[in-house]
């Protein structure tokens, strides 16, 4: 299983910085420039993204991926901060090295999938909103699997120009970071790196994960960001991720107690915090980092 690496240098202690889900390390330039004056910071494209292998997305194993990257860098007891899915793999460090220096996730939530993942909403309108969520997924998924000719590839590309401009980003590296995650495929077009199956493994193995029992019995100092805003594509769901948003607090409320875990809400943000608040998340993580 190859695991691709890119090493942003700094004299400081070392750090594995990692991507959500369908991203890749590019996309992590900003927060790494942000942190590299403090830490030897390392970004890790994941199994199935950018231009590492593909295999099967255990949990388990993908650690294990980690853990080879800090062996082969010689990387001793790096903290680990991750976004979204990273964000998961950092608690699920956390839980596995206790004398990790400390974890950051930002915003490394599992999706509603349950009507019991939503506190407010009556059983029915919950079941509802969650189907027609997953109906999203299930033409994302599909779209992903699609061949894109050069003309597609052409407008994605100023999609996210556009969208880098928006957020006050470097256009360029959004676009490597969009094209990092494309493959030739048949007769001059491109497809996403994304498999379909391991897109099928992402959603099942994220939907099954249940993270509070890795928030009340941590001991590595583990720091969870949460988002307060919905993204724009999250905006039509509204009721819903408000709804997941009130559960999650509540199941949170119980592991607050351990005084190795604490939580922070930052206000304003959403799950794109990154590129939101890069100065202010890599201020939260130093400050956390250097308690």
């Amino acid at each position: 299983m190859p695991i691709v690496a890119r090493d942003h240098g700094g004299s400081g202690h070392p750090m594995l910085l990692l991507h959500g889900a369908g991203g890749n390390l590019v996309q992590l330039a900003g927060l790494a420039g942000e942190l590299r004056s403090a830490y030897r910071v390392v970004t890790v494209d994941l199994r199935g993204h950018g231009r590492s292998g593909d295999g099967p997305w255990k949990w388990d194993e993908v650690l294990d991926d980690l853990a080879a990257v800090a062996d082969g860098l010689g990387l001793d007891r790096p903290a680990v901060v991750g976004v979204s899915l990273g964000g998961m793999l950092a608690s699920l460090w956390a839980a596995r090295y206790p004398d990790c220096p400390g974890a950051v996730s930002l915003d490394g939530n599992p999706p509603p999938s349950r009507p019991d993942d939503l506190a407010g909403l009556a059983p029915e309108r919950a079941a509802a909103e969650l189907d027609r969520l997953a109906e999203v997924f299930d033409r994302m998924s599909a779209g992903m699997a699609q061949p894109l000719t050069p003309e597609q590839v052409a407008a994605a590309v100023a999609g996210q120009r556009a969208e880098a401009r928006r957020y006050g980003a470097d256009e360029e590296v959004w676009e490597e970071g969009f094209r990092r995650n494309l493959v030739p495929a048949e007769a001059g077009t491109s497809r996403s790196r994304l498999l379909p199956a391991l897109v099928g493994e992402l959603r099942a193995a994220i939907a099954s994960v249940d993270l509070i029992p890795v928030y009340r019995d941590v001991r590595c100092p583990l720091l969870l960001v949460l988002a307060t805003e919905d993204l724009p594509e999250q905006r039509p769901f509204h009721d819903l991720y408000a709804a997941h948003r009130r559960r999650n607090l509540e199941r949170l409320a119980a592991v607050r107690d351990n005084p190795s875990f604490d939580v922070v809400e930052l206000d304003g943000a959403s799950h794109a915090m990154v590129v939101e608040r890069p100065r202010e998340l890599a201020d939260l993580i130093r400050t956390f980092l250097s308690g």
